[in-house]
């Protein structure tokens, strides 16, 4: 309501940024005496030395540790049991993520499956999920090596149900990380189509979150700022890896954008892009996200007008004349990246699916359907998919 302004602003994870941090890991205040550690399967943890850095730091700390190296690309209920299992065999008082979003996600959702002594299906709001409240989580301490989700300084995870086809992201403050340490020297290896995608991501929380409903001041400021420096540095750091600079202000935006995750919330572009990978794990999530994009975006183009104008300007450092400035600078952005081409028919997805991506869709993720800037009915969800297949 015109006139009125409230909103809370509650982080309470300490956050430690800088190249050649995760090194000094032992001179953090870490949440407990025995860690479990969760990375990825695919071994880049162990080939590239991160695991061994963190192995000494928890040792020169006085910490004992236990892997956990079962996490898939995308977040199942099946992995986090496993890795809740892990933990509690091993008596671990606190978990750590070492890795990319999915990874961090994980390692959030075994601190609630072990503290709250329960399947972590129980805890998830939605869908077929038990809505149980999350009244408490072993400490996380959260270190990623990609810079696009911000997991590492939000309340929320997400986890697929492989069995019944859903993707759905919970939350509550117990899932706030303890420590994050963004380290931007975890991120030089990361391939540039990988770059692209996960700076994707970070650039859409922080764009969904700018035209959410739930937008604040605070989260308008972090948004602003994550547009700019994304638009900036991204192309950079797709095109010329090895520039650390970049990486570091990508990495810095990323973790902006999860701040407004945590001031503000995302919008309907996730949730379509939630339905879309539940029902094809194989799509990358940032992939899912840009191909969804420009048709999702232009749905709005008239109903937030002030604020897409505003965003180009940020992107552009030029005056905007009109909304479709932002349409216009988000393709550039794309283009220089190199993701302009990507069609969801490369992964499998036929129109066919709309229906039932749109079910999936309503049916797990409205709450976020709810804080687009104006309700959008089934025919036009169904449109938005059908103007991103190609």
């Amino acid at each position: 309501m015109r006139g009125q302004m409230k909103f809370g602003l509650n982080i309470p994870t300490r956050l430690v940024f800088g190249s050649g941090e995760l090194k000094n890991i032992a001179s953090l205040p870490l949440p407990g005496k025995h860690a479990l550690i969760v990375i990825s399967g695919g071994g880049s943890m162990r080939r590239l030395g991160y695991l061994d850095t963190l192995l000494d730091g928890l040792r020169q700390a006085g910490v004992e540790s236990t892997v956990f190296d079962q996490v898939q690309p995308n977040p199942t209920v099946d992995g986090v049991e496993r890795g809740a299992d892990c933990a509690r065999e091993s008596h671990c008082d606190f978990v750590v993520g070492l890795g990319g979003g999915s990874t961090i996600d994980t390692a959030k959702a075994i601190a609630v499956a072990v503290a709250m002594n329960a399947p972590i299906w129980n805890f998830v709001a939605g869908g077929t999920g038990g809505g149980q409240p999350i009244e408490r989580a072993l400490p996380v301490v959260a270190i990623p090596t990609t810079a696009g989700t911000g997991t590492e300084i939000d309340l929320w995870a997400v986890i697929s149900n492989e069995a019944t086809k859903e993707k759905i992201g919970f939350g509550a403050p117990a899932l706030f990380p303890a420590i994050a340490i963004v380290d931007p020297d975890l991120m030089m290896s990361l391939p540039p189509r990988l770059t692209a995608y996960q700076g994707f991501d970070a650039f859409f929380h922080a764009a969904e979150g700018y035209i959410s409903r739930a937008h604040t001041p605070i989260s308008d400021l972090y948004a602003l700022e994550a547009i700019r420096l994304l638009y900036k540095y991204l192309p950079v750091a797709v095109n010329d890896p090895n520039n650390r600079w970049a990486r570091i202000k990508v990495a810095w935006a990323s973790t902006l954008a999860g701040m407004v995750e945590s001031t503000s919330c995302c919008t309907g572009q996730h949730a379509l892009e939630h339905a879309l990978s539940a029902h094809y794990p194989r799509l990358p999530h940032g992939a899912g996200l840009i191909a969804l994009s420009q048709a999702y975006f232009k749905t709005f183009k008239n109903d937030a007008m002030k604020r897409y104008m505003k965003m180009a300007e940020k992107m552009t450092q030029q005056k905007a004349a009109r909304p479709s400035d932002f349409l216009d600078a988000l393709a550039t952005m794309q283009r220089e990246c190199g993701v302009a081409d990507i069609r969801l028919s490369d992964w499998g997805v036929t129109p066919d699916d709309f229906e039932a991506l749109v079910e999936t869709a309503t049916a797990t993720s409205q709450a976020m359907l709810d804080l687009d800037p104006r309700f959008l009915n089934r025919e036009e969800l169904i449109q938005i998919y059908s103007q991103a297949y190609k």
